[in-house]
């Protein structure tokens, strides 16, 4: 957790210190001012700047919860960019001010005890407030970066911790500590990890569409870097350096590196001209002043106040941000009443209570009746039953469509939200929209399946011959276009557990009967079987083959079947493939896994046309998810061979279990965008 704690340690212990120091100025002229009862408004200065402070941080978090994730994106990236802006200014401001700050603060101190208690506690409030509302905002982007908020704020909690400790030191002279020097190489420190912070908030300004440039890539070493290493993971955590990265991100970052860094080094040149130990705050002097003035019950109606007010106003921003769904309407579904009780909603998530008052089970949408584009929906209610549908509305117009499953689709009356457009929603796939994409997996499918027949007779051929070195590799090829077909498995029947089952589950194992196929062979290959022994299921193999590609055009292929596949096939590769479970001795598992990222790259090709408007920057993603799978793969594959999965590296097998992770991350939108919904 320390590459992630480190970035807010360091800010927590330099704002610390630096709000720490000017509490300590302040309180010490206070007391040598013989005005000790005035040291309850700076602290209730000091306490209302803390209390903003994290309200601040609280109204970050709740509006950002309250966005889509394009806009949290936009929103995060944004708010980095700001936070590099404030700390920059920051470290050249605390550089330049070091050695003058208590001199400034004895002056306005000094003027606001003659200008009454309000002065005095503005005065405390907008010291310690500007170094909380950076240190909000700049832990808020660290843990952003970091995915969670548990380390960063264990490291500013340390920081803020030993900034304490040092300003009562400083402020008892029991240490001294050149301030001016120890500013100057936090600071420079600080101007690094603001890059990372800068480079990082471009790439979610590039995510949520605001910067162009999300999928140039200036270098992608993810193939050959372990994201998990301990090497890795500091230098995400701490310079916010990533294995991928775009030309826009290594721009910025360096940038604003040979920027910034070179005019904070002159400067830092210029003011150890006049090198010397800032003056600590001096000790307490023992005289106060007992104030004669209101009630106790009065004097700490203001403190309480001042504190109360921004945590109120905090609270009453991340109540209109609630990311909740207002309470919503009741509405009728039914063959008859479809929509009833529907009228037009406020903008923003609503929560629809749908109740089914008709006597089938009904699908029910929330659409644009003017494209049929549909914001929300239900599957499967049932008659009498009632269930929840969330969906974000905003400026249009709106209608119920309801499904019945043996009736014609009713659509209720429109009704008009007005407001901005935003919200978000997908146009329906009709079986018709996927009749040229399934032709054209067919025709693919055709001609793999004529390739493998010969294949498959060329393997029996070897094996026939006596010629098992070349039977391996002739098996190989054979297994590779089979497994490139992945997203027709379903429609290939009994065929499919005759040419690619396993022996899992069979009563004999490996020695079953039962057990045939491109498996069979390769047990019998890499296990010594003599050609004798493999004949019979060479044959077999080639004899179901032939009989898949006379059988496969009058098969039944369900259109449905395309979207979902592109997900279902790396799905079955990490469950299998890269666990090993398919392995019958040839440790080609990272083979098949290429083929079917083929198969799968061969599907999206044909559900492009379909895929590009509905979710633009889907495939952009997709596409750099199977770039870095394939060379991830292709590392492993050295002329001939594979690497085994059971002999890779554990740092290479993460990384390939990682991006196809992500991959199927990326792919899993597919099926519900291109699901076949019913209108009529």
């Amino acid at each position: 957790m320390w590459d992630d704690s480190f970035p807010s340690f360091l800010i927590g212990l330099r704002e610390g210190l630096e709000a720490g120091l000017i509490v300590s100025v302040l309180v010490a002229t206070l007391v040598r001012a013989g005005a000790r009862s005035r040291l309850a408004q700076v602290w209730t200065g000091v306490l209302a700047a803390i209390a903003l402070s994290m309200s601040f941080g609280a109204v970050l978090t709740f509006t950002a919860a309250s966005l889509s994730t394009t806009a949290q994106e936009a929103f995060g990236g944004a708010l980095s960019i700001v936070a590099v802006a404030f700390v920059t200014a920051m470290v050249f401001w605390m550089r330049r001010s070091a050695r003058s700050l208590a001199g400034e603060l004895r002056e306005k101190v000094t003027e606001a005890l003659t200008m009454g208690a309000g002065v005095l506690i503005l005065t405390s409030f907008l010291a310690v407030g500007r170094e909380g509302l950076e240190t909000a905002l700049f832990l808020w982007t660290t843990a952003r970066a970091a995915d969670e908020s548990a380390g960063p704020l264990m490291g500013a909690g340390v920081g803020l911790v030993l900034a304490a400790l040092l300003c009562w030191g400083l402020y008892r002279r029991v240490l001294r500590i050149d301030l001016t020097r120890f500013f100057t190489v936090t600071g420079a420190v600080l101007v690094v990890i603001a890059a990372g912070v800068l480079g990082y908030g471009l790439r979610d300004l590039q995510e949520g569409g605001v910067l162009p440039g999300g999928t140039a890539f200036a270098f992608d070493l993810s193939g050959s870097v372990d994201a998990g290493s301990w090497y890795s993971t500091l230098l995400q955590g701490v310079l916010n350096l990533t294995p991928a990265m775009t030309w826009l991100q290594v721009a910025g970052y360096a940038g604003y590196l040979a920027v910034v860094m070179p005019l904070f080094v002159r400067g830092a040149r210029v003011v150890r001209g006049a090198r010397g130990t800032t003056p600590s705050p001096s000790p307490a002097n023992p005289r106060s002043d007992r104030a004669a003035g209101p009630a106790a019950t009065r004097r700490l109606l203001l403190p309480v106040a001042v504190v109360a007010v921004p945590t109120l106003l905090a609270g009453l921003v991340v109540a209109l941000a609630d990311p909740k769904p207002a309470a919503g309407q009741t509405v009728a579904v039914s063959g008859t009443d479809c929509g009833q009780g529907f009228t037009a909603p406020k903008p923003g998530r609503q929560d629809f209570r749908m109740h089914n008052t008709g006597n089938q089970t009904s699908e029910v949408y929330l659409i644009d009746p003017s494209s049929n584009a549909v914001y929300g929906e239900i599957e499967g209610l049932a008659p009498g039953t009632t269930q929840d549908l969330v969906a974000t509305v905003a400026g249009g117009t709106y209608a119920w469509r309801c499904v019945p499953a043996d009736g014609k689709a009713v659509t209720s009356q429109a009704v008009r939200v007005t407001g901005a457009a935003g919200a978000h929603a997908v146009v329906p796939v009709t079986e018709r929209d996927l009749t040229a994409p399934l032709t054209a997996y067919k025709a693919y499918v055709n001609r793999g399946l004529s390739t493998l027949v010969t294949q498959t007779r060329q393997l029996g051929d070897d094996i026939r011959a006596g010629h098992l070195d070349t039977a391996r590799t002739d098996w190989l090829t054979a297994h590779r276009t089979y497994a490139s077909l992945g997203a027709a498995y379903g429609t290939f029947e009994d065929f499919d557990q005759r040419i690619d089952g396993r022996p899992d589950g069979l009563p004999g194992g490996v020695r079953d009967q039962d057990f045939t196929g491109f498996h069979r062979i390769e047990y019998g290959l890499w296990h010594g079987q003599s050609a004798a022994e493999l004949k019979g299921p060479a044959q077999q193999l080639a004899d179901d083959a032939a009989g898949l590609r006379k059988a496969f055009p009058h098969q039944d292929f369900d259109p449905s079947d395309l979207p979902l596949r592109a997900h279902e096939i790396l799905e079955n590769t990490l469950q299998f493939e890269l666990t090993g479970d398919t392995d019958q001795g040839s440790g080609t598992g990272l083979a098949t896994a290429d083929a079917n990222l083929a198969g799968t790259r061969e599907l999206l090709t044909v559900l492009r046309p379909l895929l590009t408007p509905r979710a633009p920057r889907l495939l952009p993603a997709v596409d750099a998810d199977i770039a870095r799978l394939q060379r991830l793969l292709d590392s492993a594959h050295h002329g001939n061979r594979w690497t085994p999965v059971d002999r890779l590296d554990p740092a290479a097998k993460a990384r390939i279990d990682g991006a196809t992770g992500q991959l199927l991350e990326d792919l899993s939108p597919v099926p519900d965008l291109l699901e076949i919904r019913k209108s009529a």
